[in-house]
């Protein structure tokens, strides 16, 4: 059973330090988990998480031209010269399949580099939930869901992800060892959690988004245990730890 569980709102609501040597699930429903999700899914050989340009460029330059794609946004929109913008549907099989992604983002990935100092980084989102969910039940470390959130706020989408996930970890009840912000994200997620849909559409982030790329992307991101994979950073690469052949 997990240790203890802990849930912070946003990529700068802790210290670095508050992760060592803990497991981490890092969430960013809008949109670096669902995309990065996908796109292993789809066949993506990994995912290289950055936290800005120059970071994608130095990797890049030592790879070859032909074996990534460079992903990602600035505030919802698509960086320029780059392949894809932070979509999960545009990292379609046709797209990714055999590819490292260089991702870069304004706050996912950005929360997986604040989080360097955990034991292990899972990337979690509603697409994969139940993979996840699965994961932390054989977990015996101490656990922390760390929203990405948006440059430093709170994302109602994020909470209620990890919400979610805390509750079917424990739906009849929380343990004595879970900490104010796992009692906070549960009980988001049992105020809201009949009608995620709809929640996240009406969030302050979604409503911003939605005005930049649209509708498809919010609907696709709010499919609850769609795929089967498990995303875990390992030597500066996320993969998929389920292993299957997609």
């Amino acid at each position: 059973m997990i240790e203890s569980l802990d849930v912070f709102s946003s990529a700068y609501s802790f210290q670095e330090e508050d992760l060592r040597d803990k497991t981490v699930v890092m969430i960013d429903v809008l949109r670096a988990s669902s995309t990065m999700v996908t796109a292993l899914n789809n066949g993506a050989k990994g995912v290289i998480p950055v936290g800005d340009m120059d970071d994608a460029s130095k990797i890049s330059h030592n790879l070859d031209s032909q074996s990534f794609l460079l992903s990602g946004e600035k505030d919802g929109v698509t960086i320029e010269g780059y392949d894809l913008g932070n979509s999960p549907l545009e990292h379609s099989r046709d797209a990714v399949l055999g590819k490292t992604i260089i991702l870069n983002t304004t706050n996912g990935t950005r929360a997986i580099k604040r989080s360097a100092n955990a034991n292990r980084i899972v990337v979690g989102s509603f697409l994969n939930l139940s993979s996840v969910v699965d994961y932390l039940k054989e977990s015996r470390d101490e656990v922390v869901l760390v929203c990405a959130g948006w440059r430093g706020r709170l994302s109602l989408e994020d909470l209620l992800c990890a919400g979610n996930i805390i509750y079917e970890l424990y739906p009849d009840q929380l343990p004595q060892t879970a900490r104010d912000g796992a009692k906070v994200a549960f009980g988001l997620y049992e105020k809201f959690g009949d009608d995620i849909e709809n929640s996240i559409k009406s969030s302050n982030y979604a409503v911003r988004l939605k005005d930049i790329v649209g509708e498809d992307d919010l609907t696709y991101c709010c499919q609850r245990s769609t795929l089967q994979v498990l995303p875990v950073l390992k030597d500066g690469i996320i993969s998929d730890l389920n292993g299957k052949e997609k």
